[in-house]
This record gives structure tokens, sequence and C-alpha cells, in this order.
């Protein structure tokens, strides 16, 4: 009688298993020592691409949420003018034209979100007072300022949320910082320590990639291999 036949799985199926417990016991190791240590790499999240003084450079919208909880200045480089970033901008949320980060993660939280890759002219008249809502449950964003090619802020209908994005004529090109200014007035110990271990790096995977979506996009339009619909 073989040692399948006495109930035992295969070798092959044994090391596979084995394999995968030690790669899930690997990636929560390196998950611990990554929020063990977040405290040394807290700005480095927090600033991801930012140069200069773009983290401590008024931008519109600072006004809105003075003394926020959780600060984040990102920015990013762009080989295209500020009217081939800024329609990029304009269509960004829900039912629009998405917001070029994770899409599959975001709509695992049911934000309907779907990165366009045209420009979509329906939503490029964005008026300050325009409001979407981040999933059926979510917190309603509603534009404060709208200054084509230059700034857009959006903040949450309870203040506790504003978030800023700002272009920058470089000459040669465009320099695009976004800024979170968020508070969260009552919440407990439990819910500050999640904040800060779980989302500001979490913050980080997705502003980064939005960030080199939005410049991918850009640059492809400045080339002239963009199109749009009609």
């Amino acid at each position: 009688m073989t040692i399948a036949a006495r109930g035992q799985a295969p070798r092959s199926t044994r090391t596979g298993l084995r394999r995968a417990g030690l790669a899930t016991v690997g990636v929560a190791a390196a998950a611990s020592v990554g929020l063990m240590t977040y405290p040394l790499w807290q700005d480095w999240c927090l600033t991801w691409g930012a140069a200069g003084d773009e983290p401590t450079r008024t931008l519109p919208g600072d006004d809105l949420l003075e003394n926020p909880e959780l600060l984040s200045t990102r920015a990013i480089s762009i080989d295209a003018s500020v009217g081939d970033t800024w329609p990029w901008l304009a269509q960004m949320g829900s039912g629009r034209g998405g917001v070029y980060t994770y899409d599959w993660i975001e709509n695992l939280f049911g934000l309907h979100m779907h990165s366009a890759d045209v420009v979509l002219p329906q939503f490029q008249n964005i008026q300050v007072g325009d409001a979407q809502q981040l999933g059926k449950k979510g917190p309603v964003l509603r534009v404060t300022v709208a200054d084509p090619e230059s700034a857009l802020v959006f903040r949450s209908d309870d203040g506790n949320w504003v978030w800023a994005f700002c272009l920058v004529d470089e000459g040669t090109g465009t320099r695009l910082i976004s800024r979170n200014r968020i508070a969260t007035p009552g919440a407990s110990w439990l819910s500050r320590a999640f904040y800060r271990f779980v989302m500001e790096p979490g913050s980080l995977v997705m502003e980064r990639k939005m960030l080199l979506g939005i410049k991918e996009r850009a640059e492809r339009l400045a080339r002239g291999s963009e199109g749009t619909i009609p």
C-alpha cells in the first residue's frame, strides 16, 4: 500500500504546503518589522517625491483644515505641460475618470473606480460646489477650489478631510503636488494607531500609483498619442 493510499498527501503536495506556509510566515514577519520600524520611515512615507520646500509650502486648501492629525505631501515631476496634466485631475472621481490607482483595491470597498486612459470631455467643466461620494456610505467630497491648470481642492462635507492637487509650471514640464489633510476627532487610541500604522503606509501605495498614473497619461497626451472620447 502506498503512502498516499494510507491517507497522507503526496510528497509534492506536502512540499508545496510547506513552502506556502513559509511564504506566509515571511510576509507576516516582514509586515511586522515594517510596522515596528514605521516611525523611522514615516517622514519618507508622508513626503514621497516631495522636494525642497514642497512639504512645508503653503498650498490652496491649507486654511480649510488648519491642525490635521494626518498630513501628507507627495509630488511627482511630469514631462508635459500643465495643460496636458489638468484634464486628468478635472475628470477624477467615482463614476468619472477614476483615480488612476489600483482599481481592484478601490472596488473591494465599493468605490466603483474605473481609471480612464483617455480624456473625457463630459467631465472637464469641474466647478466649485460639485460633489461626489466615495461609495454608498463614504464621505462626500466637494470641490472648494477649481483653478484650471493650477489647483483643484476637495473638502469632505464633515470638514475632516481636505485633498489638494496643485500644478506648478516649470517651463519644460509640470510639478504635481498632492496634499492630504485629515482630522480624526473623537477617535479612540486604537483607531488612531490604525490610521498611523496601516492607513498612512497604505495611502503611499495607492497615491504613488495615482501620481505615476497621471504622469503616464499626461506625458502620453503631450506626445500626441492620446485621443479623447467623442
